[in-house]
C-alpha cells in the first residue's frame, strides 16, 4: 500500500472515496480484503459504544471480498462499487440473512432470496458487511424495549442518531463504511444524514426497486443510498437504480449515468427557494437558515440563477403524508397488530395503531391532495427552477433524555421538514453544511424535478466543495486521540466533539 500517505494514520482507508478506493482496487495497489479486513477491525473496536449494526457477516465479506480481488486481477469489472464494503439497512433482505427489522416480531426471520438492491450489489462486486440498525419496522423511535439496542450518534453518542435508517448514518459517518442503503417514507435517509453530517438520498419515487424491502407505507417508500459524500451517493445509485419487472412502482426507463454529472459547475443552474418554509418558523434553528443563505450565496457566486419561488403551505403536506402513511402503515401491520400487540415496541405500536382510524374517504381524499401537491411543485417550482433549496431539519439531534415512556415525547417537536417530498416523489438529498455552536451536524436539503437527481449532485458537489468538512470525522470511543482524522493538505482545524 506504498501509495497511501502515512500520515493519514489508522482511519486511512476509510477516508478514501469510492472513486479513489475503486482506482487502488484497480491498480493492484489494495485488495478488498485489505479494505474489509480494516473495516471489520473499525466496527470490531467502536461499535459496540455505537450500535449501528446488528450483524456483522466476517466470514461472508472476506470471501466476497476475496471474489472481488480475483476478478479485477482478470480484468473483470462490474462496476463503480466492485470490492466495495457496504452495508444494508435490515429492513432489506439477503439471501441466507435475518431481516429482523429490529423486531421481536421478525428477529428469527432468515431471508429466503435476496432484495434486489443486495442482488444488485452483488452483481456489481460490492462487499456485503452486515445488516444495520433501524427503527422497528422503519417507524418506531429510539426505542430501548426492542431486540437490539438503539444506535447512537457518533459525535456525541448522548444524542440520537435521527432514524429510521439510524445505523446507516452512525456506520457511514463514523467511517465504517462509505456507502449504506436504506429507506426513505418520510425523510428515513435524510434525517439520519442530516443529524451525522453525511449526504442522504431519497431518490424519485419508483428509481430504485423495493423488491424484498419490508414496506412501511408503499406509496411512499423509497429506497436508496447513505454515503460520506455526493460522489459516493452518485456511484451508489448508479449500482442500483433501474427497472425491475418485480416492482410494478419502478421507472420503465434504463437509470442514466449519474457519475457524469458529478461536475460540480452550476453555471445557468436555476435554484429556487422559499423562506416561508424556514426563515419564519420559531423553530428554526438560526445556524440552520443562516446555512441556507450561504448555500445560496455561493451557489449565486458560481453562476447559478438563484430565485424565490412560491410553495404550497408546508402544513398541507404535512398532514397528507401524515394521514397516508398512518394509513398504509397500519394496513401492512394489522394482522400483527391485532393478534400480537405486545409484541410490538411501545413506540411502534403508538404509531401505528392511529392508523385504525383513518377511513377510507380519508385516504382517498389525502392521495388526491398528494397528486394536487406534486402538480403544483411541477408548476410553480420546477417549470422555471431545476434544483430547490430548502430545510432539511430545523434543530441539531435530540437527546436521548428528551424521550420518555410513550410516543410522542411531549417536548419534543417534529423537527424535520423532509415529508413533503416523500409525498410528491420528488428526489431529495440532504447535504452537510457543517457544525452548530454544540457541535453537532447540520445541513441543507436539495429536491429536484422528478428523475432530475443529476442536477442535486451538480449543486450538491458544489456546496460540499465549500462547505461540506468531508476532511472531518467524529472522535469514536476508544479512538486514543486519533480522532477527528483529517486528511493531509486540508487547512481547516478539526473540531473536537468528543462525547
Amino acid at each position: 500500500m506504498s501509495d497511501i500517505d502515512p500520515t493519514w494514520g489508522p482511519g486511512a482507508l476509510a477516508e478514501l472515496s469510492v472513486a479513489e478506493t475503486g482506482a487502488l482496487l484497480r491498480a493492484g495497489t489494495i485488495t478488498s480484503v485489505e479494505l474489509v479486513e480494516h473495516a471489520l477491525s473499525l466496527i470490531e473496536a467502536h461499535d459496540p459504544q455505537l450500535h449501528s449494526f446488528v450483524l456483522v457477516t466476517r466470514d461472508r465479506a472476506l470471501q466476497r471480498a476475496a471474489r472481488a480481488d480475483r476478478e479485477l486481477r482478470d480484468g473483470i469489472d462490474r462496476g463503480p462499487l466492485h470490492g466495495i464494503p457496504y452495508a444494508l439497512k435490515d429492513i432489506l433482505a439477503a439471501e441466507g440473512l435475518p431481516t429482523t427489522n429490529h423486531s421481536r416480531l421478525t428477529v428469527a426471520d432468515v431471508a429466503a432470496e435476496d432484495s434486489t438492491v443486495e442482488a444488485r450489489l452483488r452483481v456489481g462486486g460490492a462487499v456485503l458487511l452486515g445488516k444495520l440498525a433501524t427503527y422497528e419496522f422503519a417507524f418506531g423511535g429510539p426505542s430501548t424495549d426492542l431486540p437490539f439496542p438503539p444506535a447512537r450518534n457518533p459525535w456525541h453518542r448522548e444524542h440520537i442518531p435521527s432514524g429510521s435508517s439510524s445505523g446507516a448514518g452512525v456506520a457511514v459517518a463514523a467511517g465504517f463504511v462509505r456507502v449504506a442503503f436504506g429507506s426513505d417514507t418520510a425523510g428515513s435517509l435524510r434525517g439520519p444524514a442530516f443529524h451525522c453530517g453525511a449526504v442522504g438520498l431519497k431518490p424519485t419515487y419508483g428509481s430504485v426497486s423495493g423488491y424484498g424491502a419490508t414496506p412501511l407505507a408503499p406509496t411512499m417508500d423509497h429506497f436508496g443510498p447513505l454515503a460520506w459524500t455526493v460522489a459516493d451517493a452518485a456511484a451508489a445509485l448508479q449500482a442500483v437504480a433501474g427497472p425491475d419487472p418485480r416492482d410494478a412502482r419502478t421507472h420503465q426507463a434504463p437509470a442514466p449515468d449519474f457519475l457524469g454529472s458529478l461536475t460540480g459547475d452550476v453555471r445557468g443552474l436555476r435554484v429556487g427557494y422559499s423562506k416561508a418554509w424556514y426563515a419564519s418558523d420559531p423553530a428554526s434553528l438560526p445556524e440552520i437558515t443562516e446555512g441556507i443563505e450561504r448555500a445560496l450565496a455561493h451557489l449565486d457566486g458560481l453562476g447559478a440563477i438563484v430565485k424565490e419561488c412560491e410553495l404550497p403551505p408546508y402544513e398541507v403536506f404535512d398532514a397528507c403524508g401524515r394521514v397516508i402513511l398512518m394509513a398504509e402503515g397500519f394496513a401492512v401491520h394489522e394482522d400483527n397488530l391485532r393478534r400480537s400487540p405486545r409484541s410490538f415496541g411501545r413506540y411502534t405500536y403508538q404509531k401505528l395503531m392511529p392508523g385504525a382510524g383513518v377511513g377510507a374517504s380519508d385516504l382517498l381524499r389525502a392521495r388526491d391532495v398528494r397528486r394536487r401537491l406534486s402538480a403544483a411543485l411541477d408548476r410553480r417550482v420546477f417549470a422555471g427552477h431545476d434544483v430547490l433549496i430548502t430545510a432539511c431539519g430545523q434543530t441539531t439531534a435530540a437527546r436521548f433524555d428528551d424521550f420518555g415512556t410513550d410516543w410522542p415525547p411531549p417536548q419534543l417537536a417534529n423537527d424535520m421538514q423532509t415529508i413533503p417530498f416523500a409525498v410528491t416523489g420528488h428526489p431529495a438529498m440532504s447535504l452537510p453544511l457543517g457544525f452548530a455552536g454544540n457541535g453537532l451536524p447540520i445541513g441543507v436539503q436539495l429536491v429536484g424535478r422528478k428523475f432530475g437527481e443529476a442536477d442535486l449532485f451538480r449543486a450538491g458537489m458544489a456546496l460540499e466543495a465549500e462547505f461540506g468538512r468531508r476532511d472531518t470525522r467524529p472522535v469514536l470511543p476508544g479512538d486514543g486521540g486519533h480522532a477527528p482524522r483529517r486528511r493531509p493538505g486540508t487547512v481547516r482545524e478539526p473540531r473536537d466533539v468528543r462525547p
